[in-house]
């Protein structure tokens, strides 16, 4: 297993039910594949102790916390507080996933406008990298991102990015990252992929919202963990590499983001 080249799933949850006493093999599952971090995200904070506690006694998973934009107009509003304390933990390494989605929740714009310049604040006072979920919304995404940039800088990824060519150049002008999901390897996801594929492969980085969204050949089925290497595959061939070498640039772009990350993998 040693020679298999090591990535890190920059995103799911593994809190969801989908993976209610399974988290042992399938985390054993991802190892085999390479693997051999992860970052599992807590959507709603009310759900923060059981995500803490899965980062707690799993070595390769860390954890970040937000309110997703969906959830806005039904949780209670965080505070910038909240998440620089939680942002103590030892294992909690980036702060989100915040955003805006008006496909289904355009009615709460307002709501999660303000959720996520609170997200955004607590980046900037943490320097954990802000985790952005977007959809449908791409004007008022890149506005606030750069109005919020000019306050004070902070680092970010677009996660599971699928939006427009014009919000990917928004995010990589400021120095933010695409984080590549399966989405990128569906059949009919051109566009998406030559979006990826013109962007600074050193703002790169692979994940798999899991248990949404799974690559092929696992399209349609509960996605996991270790299906990012088929999205990594997907990824090394879109920018001419070998995969080792794509797996060891998304390495060093997940390390560079994610430092807290980085760091406490090299004091362990």
């Amino acid at each position: 297993m040693s020679d298999i080249p090591q990535i890190t799933d920059s995103h799911c949850h593994l809190d969801f039910p989908d993976f209610d006493g399974q988290l042992d093999d399938i985390i054993s599952r991802a190892a085999d594949a390479g693997v051999t971090r992860m970052v599992t995200i807590c959507t709603k904070l009310r759900n923060e102790p059981a995500v803490r506690a899965i980062a707690e006694a799993h070595a390769p998973v860390f954890y970040a916390a937000g309110t997703h934009p969906m959830s806005a107009a039904d949780e209670p509003m965080v505070s910038v507080d909240e998440l620089v304390a939680l942002a103590q933990h030892p294992k909690f390494v980036g702060i989100g996933e915040s955003g805006l989605d008006y496909h289904y929740t355009a009615d709460s714009a307002e709501l999660q406008m303000q959720s996520l310049r609170i997200h955004i604040e607590a980046a900037q006072r943490t320097g954990l990298p802000l985790i952005i979920h977007a959809r449908a919304a791409d004007d008022d995404m890149a506005r606030i991102l750069a109005e919020e940039y000019c306050n004070a800088p902070y680092s970010c990824v677009m996660h599971c990015f699928s939006s427009s060519a014009e919000l990917a150049k928004a995010a990589l002008d400021l120095g933010f990252y695409l984080s590549m999901s399966g989405i990128a390897a569906f059949p009919k996801s051109h566009e998406l992929r030559d979006i990826f594929a013109s962007a600074p492969v050193d703002r790169i980085l692979v994940e798999t919202d899991a248990p949404y969204l799974a690559p092929p050949p696992y399209r349609g089925k509960r996605n996991e963990p270790a299906y990012t290497a088929h999205t990594a595959r997907k990824g090394a061939e879109l920018f001419g590499l070998e995969y080792p070498a794509f797996a060891a640039q998304t390495q060093a772009n997940f390390d560079r983001l994610f430092s807290k990350a980085a760091t406490y993998r090299a004091a362990a």
